[in-house]
């Protein structure tokens, strides 16, 4: 189910895509919470984020455990409608 918004295409609502010729966000997520519908951009274009994985780097895990440490308080009470829930699904 394609859903067009703004102008702007997302496949469904609460699955983020890619957004690599906006200016400054590298992603946007069409959030739907309780009833409530919401245009969300996140993470910064060009950061080096990456996801947990088999063999990754020692550096790596200390990127996403600084990461956590700095937005582990705001994270606690995230809802769908944060940019910071987004973030720590789809980047980190």
């Amino acid at each position: 189910m394609a859903v067009n918004y703004r102008g702007e295409q997302f496949e469904d609502y609460n699955v983020a895509k890619r957004t690599p010729r906006h200016a400054s966000s590298s992603h946007a997520v069409l959030a739907r919470y309780k009833g409530v519908i919401k245009l969300l951009r996140f993470g910064a274009q060009g950061a080096k984020t990456y996801p947990p994985r088999d063999g990754e780097s020692a550096r790596d895990k200390a990127m996403r455990a600084a990461w956590y440490a700095r937005h582990g308080d705001t994270l606690k009470n995230a809802t769908p409608l944060d940019k910071i829930y987004w973030a720590a699904k789809i980047k980190w």
